[in-house]
């Protein structure tokens, strides 16, 4: 490994210690010196790569969302449908669900920036599932409403399950693993078209 490699393979291990230690202990009660160690470098490193705390929560965010995006891209692009996108969704979160619980309770005090990262990841999620909806209502497959009602009962649907972690999985497994199809079932069948 080259020098520049060397240098990105190291930010890429801080990122990653980051998700863990942030989804676990809170996204402003983490501490650097924690992330540092579970990547397996110096304190300072951390601020080599990342000259403020809030440049790593930012880039962290970013990460998460680009994560969660190249799921939905990858099925927008093949033309799958709206149960699809919704699975992508679910998928992509459940990979890191503690530290998306962690965006969810906590989003309303981040800086700007991060928070900004945040809303990005939404309007990825919202863009894709659009499309989907446009066409399968174009189809008759589901009943026409306004797109952002739609987008924000299943944002919902899956943060109270999320939030409430606790009183849905009693023996501590992740929740999206565990009710993922319940919940893509049931959100889909408050919105397909009623036969006749």
């Amino acid at each position: 490994m080259d020098r520049k490699e060397k240098k990105e393979h190291t930010r890429g291990r801080i990122i990653e210690a980051a998700f863990r230690i942030m989804g676990r202990d809170g996204l402003f009660s983490a501490r650097t010196l924690d992330i540092a160690e579970a990547a397996g470098v110096a304190h300072g490193t951390v601020f080599a790569h990342f000259q403020r705390r809030d440049d790593l929560l930012c880039s962290v965010i970013d990460e998460l969302g680009q994560r969660v995006a190249y799921r939905l891209h990858l099925l927008a692009e093949a033309g799958h449908g709206v149960r699809d996108i919704l699975w992508a969704h679910l998928k992509g979160l459940a990979e890191h669900e503690q530290l998306y619980v962690r965006l969810i309770t906590e989003g309303r005090l981040l800086p700007r920036t991060p928070r900004m990262s945040f809303v990005m990841i939404q309007s990825a999620i919202s863009l894709h599932l659009g499309a989907a909806v446009e066409t399968e209502t174009s189809a008759g497959l589901l009943r026409p409403m306004p797109l952002h009602l739609l987008f924000n009962t299943w944002i919902g649907l899956v943060h109270h399950y999320l939030v409430n972690g606790d009183l849905f999985s009693a023996d501590g497994s992740l929740v999206l693993k565990q009710h993922g199809a319940t919940l893509v079932d049931h959100f889909y069948s408050l919105i397909a078209a009623q036969s006749s």
